[in-house]
Parts: structure tokens; sequence; C-alpha cells
């Protein structure tokens, strides 16, 4: 006990909190151990045992610490061993929380009603061959006609982290090199790790990968290159057309860059307010271009389209044929309805008009408290804090969750971060505004931010 009561800077359920947070994740409390019992620790403290009891729900809302019973609280034990370590380190997030802004998901309220789409989906699933085309004619079409670039092929798979894994499984041997953004998708690095392939971290800025930095890299010679042209996560960076012109003509510059692959995540594309942007326009040959429609028309649809050359994407679907095959023809069927039936495209513009305006109704409170943040793409979120830890807890402690910047970051970094899922935010934003900004810090020089008042060009609603 004497451990915690040293700890303990500020006798408050914020400051308790925020010093057990710091003695879990100096390794001084590990995972098992019990703590004092609230009563113990109170009269320690010279606290009232609600002063405690507040201090240990934050921490049991951000997955620190969990209660027993009668046997106690204790440290809690680490995530399961089937996690990814990246998701591991999260996994503690995943609980309940009055304001829960960790996630990274969509709102539900405002996916598009799956109902009217399952009513008319076709008997196709008893009448299919197995030598069909793995991508039903009606969607091809629909892709077709909205790809960001002439695709050679397209197909389509079982999400965007499935589209990325095959795609690496045809590009990227053990011991390559790939170009990832940094901060990025926490997936893609374990994924990466898994692979035994070198991660090349390029910095991003409020435009996507910064060119500078990225033609460095592409001196070490990568394979393949990993970005998110729009409503980057975590960040809400969106690249504008001028940025993938300038990364596509760094690509062309050296012979020796000649076959590196681009692989493109557009995860977010329904639902940002940005217009569709692809490196492909001037290197087709060399993109591999994902569209998920996990964000926009829900995540357990488990589909993405992925197209670019038909070299590499005929390599993805015959491997696909010795696994899964193909993803299934009646949710196919279902994605088709929603793209193209007046009812679900209303519905998604609307989701992406509220989105943008929630992450406009958090950049302006900010603002308006003097923390001129800027303005994300999508529904994520990225602002700089002091201490990692001590954000979470203290946020925890007035209820609201947030994900901690440091799964983002390829390595490790002496700035912190935090991740803000601005689309899962309801009604007035000014009491998570002010918590918010009680734990960020000041920018640096060459902030991870939007620029006061950034806005994506040539802002879509249809």
């Amino acid at each position: 006990m004497q451990t915690v009561i040293d700890e303990v800077e500020h006798r408050t359920p914020a400051g308790i909190a925020a010093a057990l947070g710091r003695l879990i994740s100096s390794g001084r409390l590990a995972p098992g151990d019990r703590l004092p019992t609230v009563r113990a620790l109170a009269a320690a403290l010279a606290v009232s045992p609600a002063t405690v009891s507040h201090a240990w729900q934050a921490l049991s809302a951000v997955g620190l610490i969990v209660s027993r019973g009668r046997s106690g609280t204790f440290v809690l034990d680490a995530a399961p061993r089937w996690l990814p370590a990246r998701s591991q380190s999260m996994a503690g997030y995943h609980r309940e929380a009055r304001i829960d802004l960790s996630r990274g998901t969509p709102d539900p309220r405002l996916l598009p009603d799956l109902g009217p789409a399952l009513s008319r989906v076709s008997q196709r699933a008893s009448t299919v061959l197995y030598q069909e085309l793995p991508v039903i004619p009606e969607l091809l079409a629909v892709l077709r006609a909205s790809w960001p670039f002439p695709a050679e092929s397209i197909t389509v798979v079982d999400g965007a982290l499935d589209a990325i894994s095959r795609s690496l499984d045809v590009v990227a041997r053990f011991g390559d090199r790939v170009i990832v953004e940094d901060p990025g998708f926490p997936p893609f690095f374990d994924l990466l790790d898994q692979l035994g392939i070198e991660r090349l971290p390029v910095p991003v800025d409020t435009h996507g990968i910064v060119p500078a930095a990225f033609a460095a890299a592409l001196a070490q010679s990568p394979v393949a290159v990993i970005l998110q042209p729009r409503a980057h996560n975590p960040t809400g960076a969106s690249m504008p057309l001028a940025r993938a012109e300038e990364l596509a003509r760094l690509l062309g510059v050296h012979k020796r860059n000649a076959q590196t692959v681009v692989i493109e995540d557009d995860h977010s594309g329904e639902i940002s307010v940005a217009p569709d942007v692809s490196l492909g326009r001037w290197l087709p040959g060399r993109v591999l271009h994902v569209r998920s429609y996990s964000k926009s028309h829900g995540p357990d649809l488990r589909i993405a389209a992925l197209g670019g050359p038909a070299a590499l994407v005929d390599r993805i679907v015959a491997r696909r044929m010795l696994g899964p095959g193909w993803t299934s023809r009646m949710l196919q069927s279902i994605l088709h309805d929603l793209l193209t039936h007046g009812d679900s495209i209303a519905q998604i513009a609307e989701a992406r008009r509220i989105y943008f305006a929630r992450q406009k109704a958090l950049a302006d409170a900010l603002t308006a408290l003097g923390w001129p943040t800027g303005q994300a793409d999508g529904i994520n979120t990225w602002l700089p804090v002091a201490d990692e830890r001590d954000a979470i807890v203290q946020l925890a402690a007035s209820g609201i969750r947030v994900a901690g910047g440091s799964p983002f970051l390829s390595d490790a970094s002496p700035e912190a971060f935090i991740r803000v899922t601005a689309g899962a935010l309801h009604g007035d934003v000014t009491e998570v505004a002010r918590a918010v900004a009680a734990v960020l810090r000041r920018p640096g020089p060459g902030a991870l931010l939007p620029a006061p008042g950034a806005r994506p060009p040539e802002t879509r609603w249809a």
C-alpha cells in the first residue's frame, strides 16, 4: 500500500487513478497484483471511500484493474493471447463507458437499413457453380463505374484487412521492406511483423505521407507502400490530388522503385467528405486499391473490393480459390442493393453529413477553449497529450473513454497522443471538449494535427 500512497500527488479521483495508472504502466504493479481495499486506501490517504471508489471505477473502465467481489480488486491480467500484439494493448479499452470514443467503429444508428436489401436477395446460393466468376456481374459493373482509375481487374474479398494481407502475399517476401504511415493502423504493423517484413515508417501530415520522408524511404528499395488515401486512421487526414500526384512522381524517379507496388486502403471512402483519390491515376499498373464498406455499410458485412493490375489481382483470386473460394454472393447481392437503391444511398449521404458535423462540432468546441486542433475527416481525430496513460485515466474518471496513441505509432515515440472517435459523439459536445482540452498539450513543429480551420477540398455530400 505504501507504494500507492507515495505515488499519489493529488488526492482526487483523477489523481489517485493517474497514480495507479503510472504504477501499472511502469511495471511496479504487475498483472495479478492485489490492490488495497477501498476503505483501507481511503483511510491511508485521508479521503472518503467514495473518492477512491471513483478512482477504481475509472481504472476499471479503461481495463487496468478488475474487481473479483470479496476476493478483492486486482491489476488486470494480460489480454487474450489469440489477439495480435497491438490489439492486446488496446483490448482493455473495450468495456462499457458512459461516453465511448475509443473504438474507431461507425455509429450503428448511421448504418443503412439492411431489411429492404435482405428482402430483395435472390436465392442465388441454390444455383451457383464453383466455377462462376467470384464477383457477381451487377456488382462488378457498379465497382468499375466508381473506381478511381481504370483497373484491369476487380475482385471482392472479406474486408479491408483481408485485402491488405492477400496483397502482401503476392508482392512481399520474408525480409522485404514495406513503407507504412506513422502513425498508422495497428493491424498493419502486426501483419508485417508476423510476415517477417521490415517496416519503413514515414510520417504523415495534414495531407498524408510527407513527400520528403517518402523519398528518403524509397531509397531503401521497398517492395510496397501501404497508405490510406482518405480519412486516415488515426489522424483523420485526407490526401488531396496534388499530394497523390507528388507521391506518384517520386515513385517514378528511380529505376530501383520501378516494381514498388502501392496498396491503398480506402476504408472510409463512402463516409469521407474528401474526393476519391488514388495514385493509380498515374501508376495504374502498380496500384492495388482497396475499398471497404465496413465503416459505411456495416462491419459485419465483411466485404471489400480490391482492384488493380490483372497480373496481381488474378493471383489473389487464384489463391482464394484454394481457401474460401469467393466472398458469399448473397452478401455481394446485398452490397449491390445498398450501393444502388435510392433509400440506402440517401442514408449513406446523411451519415456522411452527420459525421462531418460531429467532427466540426468537436473541432469548433476545442478551438473555443483555446485549442485550435482543426477538423479531421471520417470518424477519428488525433490529439497530442502530455502523457498518454494519464490522459486516458483522467478522461475515464470523467466517464469518457478514448484510445491511447502508442499502438498507432510504428515505434516508441517521446510524444504522446490519443485517438478520439469523434464520429461517436452525440448532442452537445461541450462536456467532452472540456474534458479533452484538460489533457491536451501544445503541438510542436511537424505536429500531426489538421491546420486550424482545415477542411477537405471539394467537400462532397452526394
